[in-house]
C-alpha cells in the first residue's frame, strides 16, 4: 500500500504501517494536551497504541487462522481507521472462511476478558465509572475490545460478520451472488454511518463509512473478476504489441518511444529476449527533469519484477499483479524468452469485456 513502510516481520507476514497514522498520533495528542495538559497527553498516544496493538492482534488471529489452510498473509498494515491483513486469497470453502473470519473477533474477546478479570468483573458489561488510574486505563481498554468484536460481526461487508454472511450465503447460492448481496448490506450500513456522521458532525465517523462504501465495493468487483478470471490463462490477458528497449538505449530514445506509443512502460529486453525489467513513464520523466537525457535505460528500469509462465491461470496472474511493486507482470515462454506482459490496466479491460459472459 502507497504511503505504508515496514517495521518488521511477524508469524511470517509483513507489519507495515500508513503514514496517516502518525497524523492519527498527533491529533490525539494535540487534543489531550489542549484539553488537560502534556500528562492528558502522554496517556492519550499510549491509549491509541495500546489499542493499535489489540487491533494487530485482531489482524494476525485472521492471518494464522488462514495459514492453517495453506493461505499467506502478505502482510498487516495499520491505518488510522483500523487494521488492514492482505491475505492471498479468502478461503472458498464456507466453514473455512467462516472459522478465518471469526478468528479476528475471538481475539478481540479473548482479550476482553483478560482485561476485565484484572481490572475487576463490574468492568465485564463496560461499566468504567469510579475506576482509579491504569485500572480505568485497562478497563477502557477491554471495554473497546468488547466494542470491536460487536462491530465487525456486523453482517456487511467489509467487517467480518460480512464475510460471515458471505459464507453462509454461498451454501445455497453461488459465491459472487452471495459477495454482492453482502457487499450491498455494507454499503447500506456505510449509508447509515455517513449519515450519523452528518447529524453528530463526526468526521471520523464520516471516513468510516466512506471506507466501509468503497471496500464493499471492491469486494464485489474482485469476485466477479476472480469468477472472470477461471476462465482465462496469461496468453489470453497479455499485451503482444510494444515496443522493447534494450539496456544500453538512452533515455532520450527512451522519451522518443514514449512519444510515438501509448505505452506507459517499457519492457527492456536483453540480447537474447529476455526480461530485465521495465521502463515505467514516471521514472523516466523523473529522470529528465534532473538533466539525465543520456543516461542509460538499465540506471532507472525496475528491476523487481513478477514473471509467470504463458499457461499460468489468470486468478492466480492477478494474486501475482498484487505482489507486483510495478503494477506489471511479465509472461515468458518454456525458453524463458518474453513473449508480452500484463498490466492492471489491460487485466481490468479484458474482465470488463467478458464479466457477462456465462460462467
Amino acid at each position: 500500500m502507497k504511503w505504508s513502510f515496514s517495521i518488521g516481520r511477524l508469524f511470517g507476514s509483513e507489519l507495515r504501517i500508513h503514514a496517516t497514522f502518525f497524523l492519527l498520533l498527533a491529533w490525539i495528542g494535540w487534543e489531550g494536551y489542549a484539553r488537560a495538559g502534556a500528562h492528558a497527553a502522554l496517556m492519550s498516544v499510549l491509549f491509541v497504541l495500546a489499542l493499535f496493538a489489540c487491533v494487530v492482534a485482531h489482524e494476525y488471529g485472521h492471518a494464522l487462522t488462514a495459514r492453517r489452510y495453506g493461505i499467506r498473509t502478505v502482510d498487516i498494515t495499520l491505518l488510522p481507521i483500523g487494521g488492514l491483513a492482505r491475505l492471498e486469497r479468502m478461503p472458498e470453502q464456507p466453514l473455512r472462511e467462516i472459522a478465518v473470519a471469526l478468528a479476528g473477533p475471538a481475539v478481540n474477546v479473548v482479550i476482553w476478558a483478560l482485561l476485565s478479570l484484572v481490572t475487576g468483573p463490574a468492568t465485564m458489561l463496560g461499566d468504567v465509572t469510579d475506576i482509579p488510574g491504569w485500572r480505568a486505563f485497562f478497563a477502557q481498554l477491554a471495554a473497546l475490545n468488547l466494542f470491536l468484536a460487536v462491530f465487525n460481526m456486523l453482517p456487511a461487508f467489509p467487517m467480518d460478520g460480512g464475510r460471515v454472511l458471505r459464507a453462509l450465503l454461498s451454501i445455497w447460492t453461488d459465491r459472487v451472488r452471495a459477495t454482492r448481496i453482502a457487499a450491498r448490506a455494507g454499503q447500506a450500513v456505510a449509508v447509515g454511518f455517513a449519515l450519523l456522521g452528518l447529524f453528530w458532525g463526526n468526521v471520523i465517523l464520516i471516513l468510516i463509512a466512506g471506507f466501509i462504501f468503497l471496500a464493499a465495493n471492491a469486494e464485489s468487483n474482485d469476485a466477479t473478476a476472480r469468477r472472470v478470471s477461471r476462465r482465462f490463462r496469461a496468453r489470453d490477458a497479455m499485451i503482444t504489441e510494444y515496443e522493447a528497449l534494450h539496456p544500453d538505449d538512452s533515455l532520450q530514445l527512451a522519451a522518443n518511444s514514449l512519444i510515438r506509443t501509448t505505452q506507459h512502460e517499457f519492457p527492456v529486453l536483453d540480447g537474447e529476449g529476455h526480461i530485465l525489467g521495465f521502463l515505467e513513464r514516471n521514472a523516466l520523466f523523473s529522470a529528465l527533469d534532473q538533466g539525465s537525457a543520456a543516461q542509460v535505460v538499465s540506471a532507472v528500469m525496475t528491476r523487481d519484477i513478477v514473471t509467470v509462465p504463458l499457461d499460468e491461470g489468470l486468478e492466480r496472474v492477478l494474486e501475482r499483479l498484487r505482489d507486483s511493486p510495478s503494477g506489471l507482470v511479465a509472461v515468458v515462454g518454456r525458453n524463458g524468452r518474453f513473449k508480452g506482459y500484463i498490466s492492471r490496466e489491460n487485466i481490468g479491460e479484458l474482465l470488463m469485456v467478458h464479466r457477462r459472459g456465462p460462467d
